[in-house]
C-alpha cells in the first residue's frame, strides 16, 4: 500500500493566549509524543512572530521526521519551507496561490459540506481535505454545527483515495469514532494544547488512533 503522508495524528500548535505553552513548546510536545503532523495555527500573532515560530517548528519537525503545515498563509508557509499550507474556506483561494509556491507546498483544504469537499478534490487539487467540525468544539468559533460520523463517512468515501482528516472536538474519548467513520487522519487542538502533560496526551492519542484498523 502506498504511504499516505497525511495519515495519522495532526496536532495543531495554537497561539491562543489561554494555553500555558507557546506554539513551539506545543509542537515540541507533539514531536516527542509521536504525532505524525504538526500544524501551526496563529490567529493572534504578527507575521514576524508567526514566521519565527514557523522556522522553529520547521526545524523541530524535520529533526523528528514529521510533516509541518502552516495554516492560512501560503506566503509564510513558503518562506518557512513548510510541507504544506492549510487553507480555510475564507482564506486565499487555492487557485490564487502562485504556481512556484504550489510546486513546493502541498495543499490542505478545510471543508464543512460534501460540496466543499468535492470542490477541493476536483477543482482545487487539494492533497488532503479536512472535514468538520465532527463534534462540538470550544477551540475555535464556527458557524457550522457538528457534522457527525455518518456524514464524515460519506465524505471520506466520496473523496477517496484522497485522505480525509477529521477535525473539531476530537479527544481521547472519541478519536476511535472518527477513525471508524473513515478518517485517514484526525486533527486535535485542545486535547494536546490544554493537557497538563502534552507529551503523554499525544502518546495516548497516537495509541488510540493506531488501535483502529486503517
Amino acid at each position: 500500500m502506498k504511504h499516505n503522508p497525511w495519515r495519522g495524528l495532526h496536532v495543531l500548535a495554537d497561539d491562543d493566549p489561554r494555553w500555558l505553552r507557546d506554539p513551539v513548546a506545543q509542537a515540541e510536545a507533539a514531536c516527542a509524543g509521536g504525532a505524525h503532523v504538526v500544524q501551526l495555527r496563529a490567529k493572534h500573532a504578527s507575521d514576524r512572530q508567526t514566521l519565527a515560530w514557523a522556522h522553529a517548528i520547521r526545524a523541530r519537525t524535520r529533526e523528528a521526521g514529521l510533516r509541518f503545515v502552516l495554516n492560512d498563509r501560503a506566503d509564510l508557509a513558503f518562506a518557512a519551507r513548510a510541507d504544506a499550507v492549510h487553507l480555510g474556506q475564507d482564506d486565499l483561494p487555492p487557485d490564487a496561490v502562485p504556481g512556484v509556491w504550489r510546486a513546493e507546498l502541498a495543499l490542505g483544504r478545510s471543508s464543512h459540506t460534501p460540496e466543499q469537499a468535492a470542490c477541493a478534490l476536483q477543482r482545487e487539487r487539494a492533497d488532503y481535505i479536512a472535514f468538520g467540525p465532527l463534534f462540538e468544539t470550544s477551540s475555535k468559533r464556527t458557524p457550522w454545527s457538528p457534522r457527525g460520523q455518518e456524514l464524515l463517512g460519506q465524505v471520506a468515501r466520496r473523496v477517496a483515495p484522497l485522505p480525509l482528516v477529521a477535525i473539531g472536538g476530537i479527544d481521547l474519548q472519541n478519536i476511535a469514532r472518527a477513525r471508524a467513520a473513515g478518517a485517514a487522519g484526525v486533527a486535535v487542538l485542545s486535547a494536546v494544547a490544554g493537557a497538563a502533560d502534552p507529551v503523554a496526551a499525544t502518546r495516548a492519542l497516537v495509541r488510540a488512533f493506531e488501535e483502529i484498523a486503517p
